[in-house]
């Protein structure tokens, strides 16, 4: 995938009727981000194993699960059997990142890694090109809402660096303060792959959002 796309977070919309939400969404995207936290690697809770089960039954969009807990080893196959066709675990998570890479990878997923603002982007730099996708987040996790880091331009730039010189063809995804302020920067660094929750849900009209987003992304 190089095209740029929108992949709207679940974390921002209206969980009282969710289905219907994700159907508005899926009429101008085929990607739905869904985070997951359990409190301890970020302050939140929020989605588990039952959520991705049931909303499954009523969509075929692309289900890019976010890990953030502690131990995301423990759940690649839970949340694989619910229906992820992507997992992205977080780098400060796991002692080895290639063994979680590969556990990913017998389960015929997709995976994804992801690094905290706080973590030196050095971190995550020799596992650009093992992946599908590198997470640069753009705010702290754990809330929506936030605003974006202008830091992290530099950062998506530094992963881009790396794929490009390995050839790879791994995405570059950026979660967090994405707007139709920000969604051309951080394209323009490298980015192709952008998570957008209050910028898709919180607008009216979820559909046209995505497409707006998409048009402000590609200006």
């Amino acid at each position: 995938m190089s095209d740029v796309v929108i992949a709207p977070s679940i974390l921002a919309a209206d969980c009282g009727r969710l289905n219907e939400e994700i159907k508005e969404v899926s009429e101008a995207t085929s990607f739905l981000h869904i985070d997951v936290m359990d409190g301890h690697y970020v302050p939140n809770l929020t989605f588990g194993v039952p959520v991705v089960q049931s909303i499954r039954k009523n969509t075929n969009m692309i289900f890019d699960v976010h890990l953030m807990v502690t131990n995301p080893l423990d759940f690649f196959s839970p949340f694989a059997e619910a229906g992820a066709d992507m997992l992205t675990f977080h780098v400060e998570t796991v002692e080895d990142p290639d063994v979680a890479i590969e556990a990913v990878r017998k389960l015929g997923k997709r995976v994804g890694i992801s690094i905290h603002p706080d973590t030196p982007i050095e971190k995550v730099l020799p596992y650009c090109a093992k992946v599908d996708l590198v997470l640069v987040m753009s705010v702290r996790p754990g809330f929506g809402g936030q605003h974006f880091m202008e830091e992290s331009l530099d950062r998506i730039a530094a992963v881009r660096k790396v794929i490009d010189e390995a050839g790879a063809d791994t995405v570059i995804s950026v979660d967090g303060g994405i707007c139709d302020e920000t969604a051309p920067r951080v394209v323009r660094a490298g980015a192709n792959y952008l998570v957008a929750g209050s910028a898709v849900f919180g607008k009216k009209d979820h559909a046209a959002a995505v497409k707006e987003l998409l048009a402000c992304a590609l200006s």
